[in-house]
């Protein structure tokens, strides 16, 4: 059970990786977007009617996808501080308190948003824009594939936390 369990780890891990890394060319997409609009805007004064959508689309999509990765890398906002008032045995305790209540947090946040994402899964909603895109729709799905990614990732870490095989956890955040 203990090899599934680490295997499972590892797995979630090079899988939160490749997602992170991949949302870096969202960014980059996002640039580009934004990049054509001020050219078309101010260069052509043609402004276009999807760059802004677009753009928070892409960031969006990235920011939520990419919470997987940070937290395989531990890289979230943390008070380092208390790591060195407590002393290491300490800190390992507040790690798994940490680790549990962001699980908590965020299974709530899932089912929070598992009804809205149900909504717009049969019925469908519209940004109301000039584009008129299924922006809303896509979040809100996005954010129930977000939450799910992110519990996920938040096992893999709590695994690691009790077979004491957490990857560089103090300082630096």
């Amino acid at each position: 059970m203990r090899h599934l369990l680490a295997r499972y780890a590892s797995i979630m891990d090079r899988f939160s990786v490749v997602v992170g890394h991949g949302c870096s060319i969202l960014f980059f997409a996002c640039i580009i977007a934004s990049a054509i609009e001020v050219a078309m805007r101010y260069g052509f004064d043609r402004p276009t009617t999807w760059s802004t959508e677009l753009s928070m689309t892409l960031c969006a999509t990235a920011w939520v996808l990419a919470v997987g990765y940070v937290t395989e890398r531990n890289r979230h906002i943390s008070i380092t501080m208390l790591e060195i008032v407590v002393g290491p045995r300490v800190w390992r305790f507040f790690r798994l308190v940490q680790l549990l209540a962001a699980v908590a947090a965020v299974f709530f946040l899932a089912r929070a948003v598992w009804g809205p994402a149900m909504k717009v899964i049969a019925r469908p909603e519209y940004s109301g824009t000039a584009m008129n895109s299924l922006q809303p729709s896509y979040l809100k799905v996005l954010l129930l594939v977000g939450c799910v990614f992110y519990l996920m990732q938040l096992v893999a870490n709590i695994i690691r936390w009790f077979q004491r095989t957490e990857k560089g956890i103090s300082g630096g955040h």
